[in-house]
């Protein structure tokens, strides 16, 4: 890796560690200089502002997810432990996200909010439907479920559980919210069986963390 490279991907490491931790709006180019005691001038030499790092680390992420939500797929034993393993990833990423980032993803930074957008359309909406199809060959999910509809009620909640507006960070852990979400979600659409699965996972300690559902 030569100089120009290496310093361009810590530059993205450190945007990363800064809108995780305090959100997009309120991180400057002057304080992801300071994080990695360079100049400003340095960064403009690879970045030509902030938003450009936005799209750029908004382009990466969705890049990311897709190969995280196949190999979640091709890894779960069934539609119920797919769901879940996806809970236990983005709680993973909920756990160090600033609950701003989302919105100000969207209001400040319409390009990577397209982006994001797309991703959610192209890949996201389809990982959905293609788990609910799957619980309803399995016996898990009730037949009768409107695939197309219900795929785009899931992508909806969690968005929702990031808006700050709605669930003030003050008042509401971003995890627990799309926790409780996921939880109301599955019981509308899973059968005695499924739900009977989604027991004996809890039991044997195969889904972490699932007290909420007990």
């Amino acid at each position: 890796m030569n100089n120009g490279t290496d310093m361009r991907g810590r530059i993205l490491q450190a945007a990363t560690e800064l809108f995780f931790s305090y959100g997009i709006r309120s991180i400057t180019m002057d304080d992801i200089a300071r994080h990695l005691s360079i100049s400003k001038k340095t960064i403009y030499q690879f970045f030509e502002d902030k938003d450009e790092i936005v799209q750029t680390l908004c382009h990466i992420d969705c890049d990311q997810n897709v190969l995280t939500m196949q190999q979640i797929s091709d890894q779960s034993k069934d539609a119920i432990d797919e769901i879940m393993q996806s809970m236990e990833f983005l709680a993973a990423v909920l756990s160090r996200l600033n609950p701003n980032l989302i919105y100000d993803l969207q209001k400040f930074h319409p390009a990577a909010w397209s982006e994001f957008q797309k991703f959610r359309e192209d890949h996201l909406k389809g990982s959905v439907e293609k788990n609910l199809r799957k619980g309803i060959r399995q016996g898990y999910y009730r037949s009768e479920i409107n695939v197309k509809i219900l795929a785009r009620l899931r992508i909806e909640e969690v968005v929702l559980g990031m808006n700050p507006i709605i669930y003030p960070p003050s008042n509401f852990n971003l995890r627990e919210v799309e926790l409780e979400l996921l939880v109301h979600f599955l019981y509308g659409i899973i059968t005695l069986e499924g739900l009977k699965l989604l027991n004996d996972y809890k039991t044997k300690k195969k889904i972490k963390k699932l007290k909420v559902l007990a």
